[in-house]
């Protein structure tokens, strides 16, 4: 299974991996479009932490013993059997967030207006995650792990 790490000292938290994330999940593909006129507007299933001259980008790292599917209420975070990644199943969640309390990177957003836990999905259908092909310091790579 690949992942995506962070070589945080070079990052510089330019957040460019939250807008193409944003971008990747939004319904029209298109960069203006996409923060000015979609309602809701799409969000990001990543972060960039920032502690002083320290940034880094966080996402799922698809944990071997996944809490977040154990404590899902409903089903809707299951574990791809072939691919490994643990997906949400968007229709089945609720969103009563307990997979966001259990997550030991914090890395589940809730999206309160659409009700649903969203989490990094490693760009499935593409080859390289959208994050790391657009990351322009090279701060995050995509390794066999």
């Amino acid at each position: 299974m690949r992942k995506v790490y962070v070589r945080e000292e070079v990052c510089i938290g330019c957040r460019l991996c939250e807008v193409y994330c944003q971008l990747k999940h939004a319904r029209s593909k298109d960069l203006v479009k996409a923060f000015k006129r979609e309602s809701p507007p799409p969000l990001a299933r990543i972060r960039v932490d920032e502690k002083g001259v320290v940034s880094l980008s966080v996402r799922c790292q698809q944990c071997d013993d996944a809490p977040c599917v154990q404590a899902c209420l409903t089903g809707a975070l299951e574990r791809n059997p072939e691919s490994r990644l643990v997906n949400v199943d968007e229709d089945r969640c609720i969103g009563c967030w307990t997979c966001l309390l259990v997550c030991p990177l914090a890395a589940i957003k809730p999206d309160t207006e659409q009700k649903r836990a969203l989490k990094c999905d490693l760009c499935q259908g593409e080859e390289i995650p959208v994050c790391v092909a657009n990351c322009p310091n090279e701060a995050l790579v995509y390794v066999e792990v």
